[in-house]
């Protein structure tokens, strides 16, 4: 049996996925590892990553952080989903909330119950059964016993990236100022023995994590692994980002909205409004998309405009070596449904139940690679839905979306759907049944058949379920508090209650 060797961790690159793995690391491992992060003042990260999804909760959690204090330090705002405008036709929405919607039979999904009851008269939206969805557009939200409201946030990562970095060095990690100069190979292993800094100083580790963002330094510029260009499947490459001052009480929802090349982004915090544009430059020269973005924005511009441009994909191994691609350096998923900080956690806690006893095993690093793609190319499909099912045809852009070629894994999704109501959920993937069923109904796929099981119900029955579901939802959302004042009350932050 193998002795363990302490680790020696080395974290390249602050920000939300450099800090993120090391609070993780240092809390989780302790003194059985040796971590460094190395990061640079003088680097700026990209920052815009302010909406998140449920499984951030758990994260929080199982580092032991307080809800509130999170909250506060980060100036967020719960999340209940995300509101999609314009993508179906223009001047229609849906909302993509959290949740379930109704109530699952074993056999069949609610979709089902609810379509049969549509073919006996109840023609009550599919909206109006789920919790989550009524609740954020009242602009409510408490937590409520047993989990049932489910949410995630909506915050400054740049100060979530400065509330880890307290925790993790308060649990032993040590931070290194400097700019990486060099990524050191050995001669005979090829692995990385060494980050070699401006100043000279050189840090030596076991494991190596690439948090550089973009510029992947050293699971492409110094190891070379090869990247998936996924540009054919989600032609936005381009976004700006801008902060404005808040104009109204914050919403438990976030905001999406299409135009004619690509789509926009508004994320309520307690100081202040994120803004966004994402395009496709092939459509929409950079000046245009700054002034439609500054014309349709609200409350007093505090920031610059932030420019990304971006290649939507993912390297080819996540895992190569002794070198672990964390966040941006791993690949790019555009920030429309929030997974971006969600892929960080799943790489990060992936890597702390294979972290090694002794020598890295091929074995882990296979089955690293192989989750880790699996995760990036059912959350790919799930983006590719949002632009493929479109009824728009008003632009070049919106053309070409719904002329384009899809993965034959996702035209199985839509088809099935399309053709039986179903959806199944395939290998612990994030987006389960009733996220996949409110985006296809929404922009406009409807079943043509539905589950047996559901005329198993008598008419009385079948009515007696449906409206008990409802006026439960509307129930509940009727005593719900303000999602402001809830807000204010559990964990406002000191610069909104200054504003």
């Amino acid at each position: 049996m193998q002795e363990y060797t302490k680790r020696r961790i080395v974290v390249a690159g602050g920000g939300t996925a450099g800090w993120m793995a090391a609070a993780a690391l240092a809390r989780t491992m302790g003194d059985a590892i040796e971590l460094t992060l190395v990061e640079s003042d003088a680097i700026g990260t990209v920052g815009v990553g302010e909406s998140t999804i449920p499984p951030l909760v758990t994260y929080n959690r199982l580092l032991g952080i307080g809800e509130a204090e999170f909250m506060s330090a980060t100036q967020a705002t719960f999340k209940l989903g995300i509101s999609f405008e314009n993508w179906k036709v223009q001047g229609e929405k849906y909302f993509h909330s959290f949740g379930v919607t109704g109530r699952d039979h074993w056999s069949a999904g609610f979709q089902h119950f609810w379509m049969h009851g549509l073919s006996k008269g109840h023609e009550w939206s599919f909206d109006d059964y789920c919790l989550e969805l009524k609740a954020a557009y009242a602009g409510k939200f408490a937590h409520l016993p047993d989990n049932r409201m489910n949410y995630a946030y909506q915050l400054d990562s740049t100060l979530y990236a400065a509330f880890l970095r307290k925790l993790a060095e308060a649990d032993g990690a040590r931070r290194v100022e400097g700019r990486i100069a060099e990524v050191r190979l050995s001669g005979d292993s090829g692995k990385i023995e060494a980050l070699v800094l401006d100043s000279g100083q050189r840090i030596e580790g076991d494991l190596f994590l690439d948090c550089t963002g973009f510029r992947a330094l050293l699971i492409e510029g110094a190891l070379h692994v090869g990247f998936d260009d996924w540009t054919h499947y989600l032609p936005c490459d381009s976004a700006i980002a801008v902060q404005t001052a808040s104009v109204r009480p914050p919403i438990p929802y976030t905001r999406a909205i299409a135009h004619d090349a690509g789509w926009q982004w508004r994320i309520p915090l307690q100081h202040r409004q994120g803004n966004g544009i994402v395009y496709c430059s092939r459509y929409l020269a950079q000046d245009a998309a700054l002034e439609r973005l500054l014309s349709t924005i609200e409350g007093e511009q505090l920031t610059k405009p932030n420019f990304i441009r971006f290649t939507t994909g993912a390297r080819r191994k996540q895992w190569h070596r002794n070198c672990i691609a964390i966040g941006l350096s791993g690949g790019f998923m555009e920030p429309l449904e929030s997974t971006s900080i969600h892929l960080i956690q799943r790489a990060i806690l992936r890597l702390i139940r294979m972290l090694p006893m002794g020598e890295v095993s091929d074995r882990d690093v296979a089955e690293f690679n192989d989750q880790q793609m699996t995760d990036m190319v059912q959350i790919r499909d799930f983006l590719v839905l949002h632009y493929k099912a479109t009824e728009r045809r008003d632009s070049p852009f919106w053309r070409q979306c719904a002329d384009m070629e899809i993965p034959d894994s996702l035209t199985q999704k839509v088809e099935l759907f399309r053709e039986t109501g179903r959806v199944f959920r395939k290998n612990d993937e994030l987006f389960a049944e009733n996220s996949w069923v409110q985006v296809m109904m929404g922009q406009g796929i409807m079943p043509q058949a539905y589950h047996p099981v559901a005329t198993k119900l008598a008419d009385d029955e079948l009515a007696h379920l449906l409206g008990g579901l409802r006026e439960s939802v509307a129930k509940t959302v009727a005593g719900l508090p303000d999602h402001h004042a809830y807000v204010a009350r559990y964990c406002s932050s000191a610069k909104a209650e200054a504003a």
